[in-house]
Formats: structure tokens, C-alpha cells, sequence
């Protein structure tokens, strides 16, 4: 059966003043559909590149990566772009959210983007803020909310298009463990509701243990934990 990620020979390159940083070294990786994998690693050594080399946030500098049937390593930028939004959603470390908007309006915007008529979108994003459980934050800006709040948030944006493929950088970072053990639940529900595939990087013991596989990201290449 042909896995709904198929990565290999993976390169990339950084150049940091006048070194050369190989970050990722002819990485390999299959992932079957509906699986849920966590990446382990050190800081800093790749896992947030991984990602956004992944869904297509970054180019590789070699190597082939297929998505679902799409090679998305030679989409134009454009088609890249709406591949993304119709198919991948983005968790970041650091959110990523818009100061002006505030938490429905946030969600709502790969909506927006997608041109899903306004009255289901608002509909849509109050019912994954409510699966978050800040049904009551909706008109808060990000300002407004917490660390743990705002991640929530970036979650359910992540979420909303009901994507095939979640790509997650410490979704669980600014959580609390109550409300991390909820988030687990969560994605779990989504991978059995909507055949959810995602990729998560994490530090925490627990997200990882609640994964169906576990690959540690050393010198470049993945390896089993």
C-alpha cells in the first residue's frame, strides 16, 4: 500500500555567517494514512525544519516529497499554497496568531481563505473553539487570552478545514496537563472522525507515549525511539 507520506533522500541546508549547517541528511520517512507519529529530539536539532519542510513552508534542497499522491516538492508556489490550505494544518511553537482579529476570526481565516461562505465559517470556528473549550473567548483577541489559551486557539484554527494532514511544533507547550490530556483526546477523535494523518513534535513523555509511533530525529536522519 502506497503511505500517505512518502519522503525520501530529504536534504536541507542552512547558512548561518560562513557555515554550512546540514539539518537534514537524506531522511527517509513513511507515514500509512491515519497515523498519528511524534518526532523526538533535542532543541534545535530539526524537528520544527522537518515540519515545515513537510507542508511546504520551506523547500527541501533534495529529495522527494509525497503527500497523498502530490509530490508537493514541485508544486509552484501558487499551487503549494492552496495545497496547504485545502489539506495540511499548521500548529506552531510559537502560534502564529493575528493581534487584530480576534479568537473566531483567527479560525476562521483558512475559511476566509478557502472562500467557505461567511455564516458556515463563523459556524464551524465556534464549533471547534467550543472542542477547545473557549466557547467563552470567542470576541478575545490574542492579547486577551493566555499562552495555554492562545495555543488552544491555534489548535482549533490548525483543525477547522478538517485537513487530511496535521503538522503540530509542541502543540502541547503552553498546556497545562488537564488541558493537554484533553488536547490528546481531541486529536484522537479527529483521527477516527476524519481520517486524520499528523506529525507531531514534542518534548512531552506523554504525547508522545499517547502516539501510535515515535521516531527520533538525530544527526540529520530519523531513527525509532
Amino acid at each position: 500500500m502506497t503511505p500517505f507520506i512518502d519522503v525520501s533522500g530529504l536534504n536541507k541546508f542552512y547558512v548561518v555567517g560562513t557555515q554550512r549547517l546540514h539539518v537534514l541528511r537524506d531522511l527517509d520517512l513513511q507515514v500509512p494514512a491515519g497515523q498519528m507519529l511524534a518526532i523526538v529530539g533535542a532543541s534545535g536539532v530539526g524537528k520544527s525544519t522537518l515540519l515545515h519542510v513537510l507542508g511546504g513552508l520551506d523547500r527541501p534542497d533534495a529529495g522527494r516529497i509525497t503527500i497523498a499522491g502530490t509530490d508537493v516538492s514541485t508544486l509552484t508556489d501558487a499551487a503549494l499554497v492552496e495545497f496547504r490550505n485545502r489539506h495540511v494544518g499548521f500548529v506552531f511553537q510559537f502560534h502564529h496568531l493575528l493581534p487584530e482579529f480576534d479568537a473566531s476570526e483567527n479560525v476562521e481565516m483558512p475559511m476566509r481563505i478557502a472562500r467557505v461562505p461567511r455564516a458556515e465559517a463563523k459556524g464551524r470556528a465556534f464549533e471547534m473553539l467550543s472542542r477547545v473549550g473557549l466557547a467563552e473567548r470567542l470576541a478575545h483577541r490574542p492579547g486577551m487570552l493566555s499562552g495555554g489559551e492562545q495555543q488552544r486557539v491555534a489548535v482549533a484554527r490548525a483543525l477547522v478545514m478538517r485537513p487530511a494532514l496535521l503538522l503540530a511544533d509542541e502543540p502541547t507547550g503552553d498546556l497545562d496537563e488537564t488541558t493537554a490530556e484533553a488536547l490528546h483526546g481531541l486529536l484522537k477523535t479527529m483521527h477516527a472522525e476524519h481520517g486524520l494523518t499528523s506529525v507531531i513534535a514534542t518534548h512531552n513523555p506523554r504525547l508522545a507515549a499517547a502516539c501510535d509511533r515515535v521516531l527520533r530525529l538525530e544527526q540529520g536522519q530519523l531513527r525509532d525511539a
